[in-house]
């Protein structure tokens, strides 16, 4: 088991509950998409499950590693081994060209492999724009270089918060189809949290927050 969420609690500052005893699991290769109307603690999950925030109760797994004991620098490091996020804001750095972003998070990781950066840029269709900066994209290739950043480091868990929010159905689908084949072709494990029942549908198992728990 790759991820294993186990009766994770987490609420609010001020006490007020977000998550409720919420269990969930993901398997190597596998995809997840997780519904839930807004508010419901989609992204707290995905925060949680990336170490980048402390639950109040239960446990999180993580490539056979318990979250809880982990220090800041312990969550960091795992985060550089074996995850890799993807906003829908892209959060892209500003300064840096395309290049330099896709290889980012490898570099960071100690895995950077430019034979696999410039495959993942041609498969993106970015290969021509390698010198630009992020301001000069438009969202659909911002969010491309977001995905390929994110892949580059060939992560074993992708976590994906509204990915193709910003984006038109045409282009949604497209992003889609991109993430989803270089997920295979990596073999990582992918959890997508979407608002759309059609991106969902294409994913192999659907889960839904409501109230803080996984119905």
């Amino acid at each position: 088991m790759l991820l294993k969420i186990d009766k994770v609690q987490k609420s609010y500052p001020g006490g007020r509950p977000v998550l409720r005893d919420v269990s969930l699991s993901l398997e190597q290769r596998q995809t997840l998409a997780l519904t839930g109307e807004s508010g419901s603690g989609k992204s707290t999950l995905l925060n949680l499950a990336a170490a980048l925030d402390c639950f109040d109760g239960g446990e999180i797994t993580l490539d056979g590693t318990a979250l809880s004991p982990l220090d800041d620098s312990g969550r960091a490091a795992l985060r550089r081994q074996s995850v890799s996020l993807v906003f829908q804001q892209f959060n892209l750095i500003p300064s840096l060209t395309v290049d330099q972003n896709l290889s980012f998070h490898a570099r960071l990781a100690d895995r950077e492999d430019k034979e696999w950066t410039a495959h993942l840029a041609e498969r993106l269709g970015l290969s021509e724009l390698l010198g630009r900066y992020p301001e000069n994209l438009s969202g659909g290739q911002q969010q491309r270089v977001a995905i390929g950043r994110a892949i580059a480091a060939r992560p074993k868990l992708l976590l994906a918060d509204e990915p193709t929010g910003n984006l038109d159905e045409t282009a949604s689908a497209n992003v889609l189809d991109l993430m989803l084949s270089l997920v295979a072709d990596t073999g990582a494990a992918l959890l997508l949290v979407t608002h759309s029942l059609d991106i969902a549908a294409r994913l192999d198992r659907r889960a839904h927050l409501s109230g803080g728990h996984i119905e």
